[in-house]
């Protein structure tokens, strides 16, 4: 008996039946190149290192060419800036006093017109050298107030001691200086010195009490 043969399966069959042999294998390959996408992006490329918040790339300096990195750090708290303004002192300059001028008078002047006085004298002894100085005054026409100044003066400069000195060469009752300027006579004579000294008063002061006055500011006339 024969056996008829096993009918051929045509193409169009067999490009009908399921193909499952390579699909395990496109699977496989998808999901490795998922997995390498993802590492791409967690992965430092230079370093190998695994990214972390922390920022541990910062530590490799590699890819600066060895320059220090730099760290970022905000804070939550942020305040306004405080202001502070800067002090000084001013320290004013003193101010100069002025040197006391010398007070001139008119010759015969009160003393009330010189601003100045001194106490008050009693009638000096007769022959004495306040008498005569007195008397040279009355001359110049001037009263018992400049004379009073002038005894105050030369009480002051030399108690009316004709000879009277000073270690710097001041002499006499006046206390010239140098004693010689008041011209013959001047070391024993109060008359020669007396008249020297009215004649210096007058031209620089005026009068006895404007003397006087400048004597009280600055301690010497």
């Amino acid at each position: 008996m024969h056996t008829p043969p096993e009918p051929t399966q045509t193409a169009e069959a067999a490009d009908r039946r399921p193909r499952t042999k390579g699909r395990p294998i496109v699977v496989g390959i998808a999901f490795l190149a998922a997995i390498g996408f993802f590492m791409v992006n967690i992965v430092d490329p230079y370093s190998g290192a695994t990214a972390s918040p922390d920022f541990a790339l910062a530590a490799h300096t590699d890819r600066f060419e060895g320059q220090p990195v730099q760290h970022l750090a905000v804070d939550d708290g942020i305040s306004a800036p405080t202001i502070t303004r800067d002090s000084f002192t001013v320290k004013l300059k003193p101010k100069p006093v002025p040197k006391p001028q010398p007070v001139v008078t008119v010759a015969g002047a009160s003393s009330s017109d010189s601003g100045a006085s001194a106490p008050a004298v009693g009638t000096p002894d007769p022959g004495s050298a306040q008498a005569y100085a007195k008397s040279a005054l009355a001359a110049r026409g001037m009263g018992q107030d400049q004379f009073s100044c002038l005894v105050a003066l030369w009480n002051r400069e030399s108690g009316w001691n004709v000879y009277a000195s000073n270690p710097s060469g001041a002499y006499g009752i006046p206390q010239a200086l140098p004693g010689s300027k008041m011209g013959a006579g001047w070391q024993t004579s109060a008359t020669v010195q007396i008249n020297w000294g009215l004649g210096y008063i007058s031209g620089r002061y005026g009068t006895p009490c404007g003397a006087w006055a400048h004597s009280q500011s600055t301690g010497w006339y």
